[in-house]
């Protein structure tokens, strides 16, 4: 059995911003459930949604801060949780990266150091909790420091650290960097230092023993400068310590045998009851209710990584097609303004809903025939795994892990019974109209189509699988 510390900013059900907080409410319990013994770590937020005890453990001195660590449960598990609790840094109204107005905090380098220097105290032993991990598993640049504050110590646990998006690096001015007060022998090129800057980021890559991502084609593109933002070159130099696995998504959540989100449940033997689901659907969004007619979902931000201009670009002539096209989501105003424009030429043929919504997206996994994700990068992406899990073909873009979790429909795979959806190159609008025009020459071939979704729904993409992946890495280390 492996003693784990995952160190991380956000966990879901507890407090979530994205994606990273459904991997640390689900890769723990999965680890758990395989029999090892793991340890969650993150800020104590005032937002935090509390439904299991809290006790107080201990008070730890650190950098002249008095913080106290208190205990808890991940909802719904046996998952023990270290809260890091120091009101002036964590108990404001707001979530872990934004005040309650939105703003950026103006503290984050200091907060996040905070939950660092806690974290190296717990892995070392230090902490008064008589516990000290094999393994300390950090996760994104908030927690970039703790490999590097590790470095320094003697007979110190492994340390694993997951890229979840390169984008966001957490890279501060260099006079952030006395002011927190860190170690002088980590400020040099070499370390923790970047252009002058201090980065956490960087300061993961260069000290962990191993290094992983949400998949493994992102692995190999985060080495280019096309999608590394500025790190590749570091990447490439580690990338004997670099490897991808696939996130997993919640089975039970995500399940269309049981949702209760959905009017009629279904299963690959039941597919024909899909069908209430796409009635339901379009009934709840004002649009015609024709049976045979293609639905096209899309949840999504509305930002350019998204591919959303690819869409917008493309919308012209898909409604002039016998087709439904319904979208979920909110972001940039320019493109929600465009998205309008369009339903009120074309009322009967578009649905845009601007926010988001638990339940219609789950109608919408279940109600339409074809998802689009045309992403520029994607890290790992969730809702082609769901799609094909709801009988609904995602057409993606070949990029991260949307290229690790569909299967191309082309004559080989046809052939072979692997195919579950359509894959495109280019983050060019042509490229995705043809691509939407190849899924609906295969949705008016039914026993093709049936074919493609019942492969797709048979795909096990639990967190079991991606958890032995990780045991794997550990039992390495």
């Amino acid at each position: 059995m492996k003693k784990i510390l995952f160190v991380t900013s956000e966990a879901h059900p507890l407090i979530k911003t994205g994606g990273l907080a459904d991997v640390s409410g689900s890769l723990p319990k999965a680890l758990t459930d395989l029999g090892q013994d793991v340890r969650i770590i993150m800020p104590n937020y005032q937002s935090i949604k509390r439904t299991e005890d809290i006790h107080y453990r201990c008070t730890l001195r650190v950098n002249n801060y008095d913080v106290n660590i208190l205990e808890t449960r991940l909802p719904g598990t046996e998952v023990i949780v270290w809260l890091v609790d120091y009101h002036e840094f964590f108990g404001l109204p707001g979530n872990p990266y934004h005040d309650e107005y939105g703003h950026a905090w103006a503290n984050s380098a200091d907060r996040f150091a905070l939950l660092c220097r806690i974290a190296v105290e717990v892995a070392m032993n230090r902490a008064y909790l008589d516990w000290k991990p094999d393994i300390v598993h950090c996760n994104d640049w908030q927690s970039g420091l703790v490999p590097a504050l590790l470095s320094l110590e003697y007979s110190r646990p492994a340390l694993v650290f997951t890229i979840h998006n390169m984008a966001y690096q957490g890279v501060f001015p260099s006079t952030t960097y006395k002011a927190l007060n860190l170690p002088g022998q980590l400020w040099n090129p070499n370390g923790v230092e970047y252009y002058g800057s201090l980065s956490f980021l960087k300061a993961a890559l260069t000290y962990s023993d191993r290094i992983t991502t949400v998949s493994p084609t992102y692995a190999k593109e985060i080495q280019t400068t096309e999608f590394g933002c500025g790190l590749e070159g570091l990447l490439s130099y580690r990338k004997d310590f670099l490897s991808g696995i696939i996130n997993g998504i919640d089975m039970e959540q995500w399940n269309p045998e049981t949702d209760p989100n959905l009017s009629q449940t279904f299963n690959s033997k039941t597919l024909d009851n899909k069908l209430a689901n796409k009635t339901a659907l379009q009934t709840r969004l004002g649009l015609p209710v024709e049976a045979n007619t293609p639905v096209f979902g899309l949840i999504s931000r509305l930002v350019e990584q998204k591919g959303i201009d690819l869409v917008l670009d493309c919308l012209p002539e898909m409604l002039d097609m016998p087709l439904q096209f319904v979208l979920l989501g909110s972001g940039n105003k320019s493109f929600e303004q465009r998205l309008y424009n369009f339903v009120e030429t074309h009322p009967e043929k578009i649905s845009i809903t601007i926010g988001y919504d638990e339940s219609l997206s789950h109608m919408i996994e279940a109600g339409s025939d074809m998802f689009l994700m045309p992403s520029r990068f994607e890290p790992c992406g969730l809702n082609q795994m769901y799609s094909q899990r709801y009988g609904t073909l995602p057409i993606v873009r070949k990029t991260g892990g949307l290229a690790d979790t569909v299967v191309d429909a082309i004559p080989e795979t046809l052939g072979n019974h692997t195919a579950t959806g359509i894959v495109f190159n280019d983050a060019h609008p042509g490229t995705l109209m043809e691509a939407i025009k190849r899924s609906l020459l295969l949705y008016n071939n039914k026993k093709f189509w049936r074919e493609l979704q019942v492969n797709g729904m048979k795909k096990d993409f639990s967190w079991s699988n991606s958890a032995k992946q990780y045991m794997a890495l550990y039992n390495h280390l």
